[in-house]
């Protein structure tokens, strides 16, 4: 694993979006149910266990949505949204299947959101919500 990823700084960053990004999801009306969530999704080619997680899982109005947060100090290079890869992206929704399986709410209407926090100077992050980030229609599988 890239020691970057799992820096002490880093981790004080995420924690610090997915706090930011709880606070603003309420101001503006979500209900939420749950922060991270962590389930096993099996293994890779590898061998090597995978686990699932998703940020946030929260209600606006009768969508349940599943929310990756996305944090950075600077917003120079690339947006954070834009690391909310194809990879990351069937990985959520691998994990949003199992919560809705557990939780036995298979019938609700769903979105994945993405929520991208750049903190710049902490008194006055940028906090950006894009519903509808993406959907398990590219990801179903086609018929030959």
């Amino acid at each position: 694993m890239n020691n970057r990823l799992n820096s002490p700084h880093t981790r004080f960053v995420g924690s610090k979006g997915e706090s930011l990004a709880a606070e603003y999801l309420t101001r503006v009306g979500y209900r939420l149910v749950m922060s991270n969530f962590k389930t096993p999704l099996g293994r890779n080619a590898n061998g090597a266990e995978i686990t699932g997680e998703i940020d946030i899982i929260a209600l606006d109005g009768d969508n349940l949505c599943f929310i990756e947060v996305k944090t950075r100090m600077q917003n120079d290079i690339a947006s954070p949204a834009q690391a909310v890869t194809l990879r990351k992206q069937r990985q959520i929704i691998r994990t949003a299947k199992i919560y809705r399986q557990i939780f036995g709410v298979q019938q609700m209407p769903i979105r994945y959101d993405v929520v991208s926090v750049v903190l710049g100077h902490f008194d006055s992050p940028s906090i950006e919500l894009m519903k509808g980030f993406f959907d398990e229609s590219k990801f179903k599988k086609r018929s030959w």
